[in-house]
């Protein structure tokens, strides 16, 4: 099991924080040939692995916290199962939907604006499992 961070921003204009959650997916929008290693993480992802949707602007003090959820299974999902939301995604089940703000931590390892990424910091790992382990 691992922890992931997951943005829900299209474009940088769309964010389909909400679609994501409502159709239990995490994944990404663009197709393979503009983000082969995107797909490549997202075909990566094992099941009970943990997500999160985050959102984060480097002139912010914290990270956004949108959802909180675990792989399901390893079902791929494609655009022609999910609706053109997701060009590649997993299923997940979100166990936390209530937004909520981390105070971004002091660290040297400089991916919060990354699209996605493996989540390393024990302070935040402490506070999402946290999260989880309260409501289930």
């Amino acid at each position: 099991m691992a922890i992931f961070g997951v943005g829900a921003f299209y474009d940088g204009t769309e964010d389909v924080s909400g679609s994501f959650i409502q159709n239990n997916i995490i994944g990404v929008g663009w197709d393979m040939q503009y983000a082969p290693e995107l797909h490549q993480f997202i075909n990566a992802l094992k099941v009970g692995d943990i997500v999160y949707i985050k959102s984060y602007s480097p002139s912010s003090p914290d990270i956004i916290i949108k959802a909180i959820g675990i792989i399901t299974d390893s079902i791929i999902r494609l655009p022609s199962d999910s609706n053109d939301l997701v060009s590649c995604g997993r299923n997940v089940r979100w166990i936390d939907t209530d937004e909520f703000r981390i105070r971004k931590p002091q660290e040297k390892n400089n991916v919060r604006a990354n699209t996605m990424y493996e989540e390393y910091h024990p302070d935040v790992q402490r506070v999402l499992i946290e999260r989880i382990t309260n409501r289930i």
